[in-house]
């Protein structure tokens, strides 16, 4: 079996030889990829008069050819994939982005310490351990989100400094994906549900926890990078009074995201209980004063 490097190597020599006849005028160009947490290698078809391109990383294909042991088939389904990808890929006019950027920049949380490389290429500020970083959405319905990192070189084409970005994602970041704040009993019944537990036991677990232990989570209506949420401090004060806030992140690759938020609030849950952990509700002492 060969090792990432040469397979690699062969996959940019023989990937277009296994594209449909359409493709064959393209060029293929492979090129590391910074993405949250981790650099990949990626592949993209160029197109002249095209101006978007689906991305595949070649980390994930040395996957599957360790999974199956077959370069070939590793190459069909990794093709048949672009090719599906890049007909569904959307039609980008980048003179409207660049026209109503200010609508559309949001922001994004990462890990600071391992992300170093990544910030020197893109405009950022500090926020505790972590760094803002800023996304313009080219597209987003019910099921996916299309966006953009704005680049020092994309911020200098926008005429924005990072002050301004920041401004614009204040505004628009709650605008297009409002905080929402849920409780844990609610995650877990869609958990559950996922798993194909009958409602009814699903029920009766739930209601054996104590209302006073109820947990509560902060994200978005979306639940992509919900971690923003932090930001705005209105829906952390709306649970003050009833809940003890825990900031906990979890930095994982974008495919691993919701199976691991499910996996870590239920062992987090089971934990708390299994150590008596408590949150109370709040209590009020009112002394009664006489001849008043």
């Amino acid at each position: 079996m060969m090792n990432y490097e040469i397979f690699k190597e062969v996959v940019k020599e023989k990937f277009m030889d296994y594209m449909p006849e359409k493709f064959k005028g393209m060029e293929l160009v492979a090129e590391p990829v910074e993405k949250v947490n981790v650099t990949l290698d990626g592949i993209i078809l160029r197109e002249e008069g095209r101006n978007i391109s689906p991305t595949i990383y070649i980390n994930d294909m040395y996957k599957k050819y360790q999974d199956c042991g077959d370069l070939e088939e590793t190459l069909m389904a990794a093709c048949d994939f672009m090719e599906r990808a890049y007909e569904q890929a959307p039609v980008v006019d980048v003179d409207s982005i660049m026209r109503d950027a200010n609508e559309k920049i949001v922001f994004q949380l990462i890990n600071t310490e391992q992300n170093k490389t990544f910030l020197e290429q893109v405009p950022h500020r500090e926020f505790q351990d972590l760094s803002i970083v800023y996304k313009v959405i080219i597209s987003a319905d019910k099921d996916a989100v299309q966006s953009s990192k704005i680049t020092n070189e994309f911020a200098k084409r926008l005429g924005m400094s990072e002050e301004q970005l920041f401004k614009c994602a204040a505004e628009n970041t709650r605008r297009l994906f409002p905080p929402v704040v849920r409780s844990m009993n609610d995650i877990m019944r869609e958990m559950f549900a996922r798993d194909g537990m009958p409602q009814e036991i699903a029920e009766m677990m739930i209601a054996e926890i104590p209302p006073e232990q109820t947990m509560w989570v902060i994200s978005n209506e979306k639940g992509i990078n919900g971690a923003a949420s932090m930001l705005y401090e209105n829906e952390l004060h709306e649970l003050a009074d009833s809940a003890v806030v825990l900031g906990i992140r979890a930095w994982v690759k974008n495919e691993e995201y919701w199976e691991t938020r499910w996996r870590l609030l239920e062992e987090i849950k089971i934990l708390l209980d299994e150590n008596g952990i408590e949150i109370p509700y709040p209590q009020m002492a009112v002394h009664m004063k006489e001849n008043v």
